[in-house]
């Protein structure tokens, strides 16, 4: 017999937040999210997305323990930008019971129902910020920290459950070259020569916080044709700034500006946080958020690509082989072995054009899935 519960408590809050670190902290892959973050997330007084989405959170219990949890997000924001009615399921997690699965999903697609959705789909958060996507492929592989990890019968449940493919993003892992990339190094100097770009890299995050509200004005304009974006308001910038400053390496913050000295592309990368975030489990006390705010200078093999944007109007001339190619070098110098892109429209080929200039594996795989209702 299952039960659902929706979260309506402090301490259901808490077990909610737990829960994939308990069901997936014997999985190596596997990069549990901050249960702190996540409490903050689903506040509505600390996460800004209140102001446009309505939420539920449930848990699944058996014989009183818990077993699966799942929120709702209504994205009232997102519905009106592409016309539609839809509902978002999101932090979905649950033991390979079938029974729990279906009483999960029942919850949330009768919260839509009830709310006059016409069609439910995720896994997807309140924003393009937020973690999306199952992971259908590369269950072997390290998971990254801001992304997603599952078990593969995740995908037996949602497919039982009536649920099919809306789109999918894939991953790769790049070979960072011993040697500098001649070929993209001469591309690179073209291109800032021709559209007039200057190069900024900063040395510290002093240099940066002018830049930051630019920055994440410009992913509004160069991502809000992506799938379910909306954009971030003034609110949620300052809350991403506020969550993420002290996390910054200068050394992998990279600016691009034309001759006005207007921003018109940037790209932002980050040594991997998995180990102090593993060692943490999870938590920043006691000493989480000393291993944490360490990690962006720590030495490390891996580094995670986080964020690529580029102006619209200055896309397609090269602008991203730029940041590439000063990121390359970066992370030469620093003794990275292999990058992570992190996720990507498998739709997007002008970004992975750019891959062909490394030693390149396309290792993972992940989904948004759709349900009529």
């Amino acid at each position: 017999m299952v039960e659902v519960r929706e979260v309506s408590t402090r301490k259901e809050q808490k077990i909610f937040a737990k829960f994939p670190y308990e069901l997936y902290q014997k999985v190596p892959q596997a990069i549990p999210d901050l249960i702190q973050d996540e409490l903050d997330n689903f506040n509505s007084n600390k996460n800004p997305a209140y102001q446009y989405c309505s939420v539920k959170q449930f848990l699944a219990f058996q014989d009183g323990k818990c077993v699966g949890r799942i929120a709702g997000i209504i994205n009232h924001a997102a519905n009106e930008k592409w016309n539609t009615k839809r509902i978002r399921f999101s932090r979905v997690d649950f033991i390979d019971d079938y029974e729990v699965s279906a009483a999960l999903f029942h919850a949330v697609e009768e919260y839509g129902r009830s709310e006059g959705m016409m069609n439910i789909h995720g896994p997807i958060g309140f924003c393009d910020m937020d973690q999306q996507g199952m992971l259908v492929e590369g269950f072997e592989e390290e998971g990254m920290f801001l992304t997603i990890y599952n078990f593969p019968y995740y995908i037996k449940h949602l497919e039982k459950l009536g649920y099919m493919k809306d789109v999918d993003w894939i991953e790769y892992q790049i070979g960072m070259p011993k040697e500098e990339n001649v070929k993209l190094k001469k591309i690179s100097n073209a291109v800032m020569k021709r559209y007039h770009i200057t190069l900024i890299e900063p040395k510290s995050r002093k240099e940066i916080s002018p830049y930051i509200t630019p920055v994440l004005n410009l992913i509004n304009i160069a991502y809000r044709n992506l799938y379910g974006t909306v954009e971030l308001s003034k609110a949620q910038i300052e809350k991403y700034y506020k969550q993420f400053k002290l996390l910054i390496n200068p050394n992998y913050v990279k600016l691009l500006l034309d001759e006005n000295k207007k921003l018109v592309g940037f790209g932002l990368a980050m040594p991997s946080l998995n180990q102090a975030i593993r060692k943490s489990r999870a938590r920043l006390l006691p000493f989480g958020w000393y291993r944490i705010l360490r990690a962006p200078y720590a030495k490390t093999k891996v580094l995670d690509l986080y964020l690529i944007g580029i102006l619209p109007e200055m896309q397609n001339k090269g602008l991203t082989a730029v940041l590439l190619s000063s990121m390359t070098e970066t992370a030469a110098k620093n003794g990275i072995e292999y990058a992570e892109t992190g996720p990507e429209l498998e739709t997007n080929h002008q970004v992975q054009a750019l891959w062909k200039h490394y030693d390149v594996r396309q290792h993972k795989r992940r989904r948004c899935w759709i349900k009529n209702l």
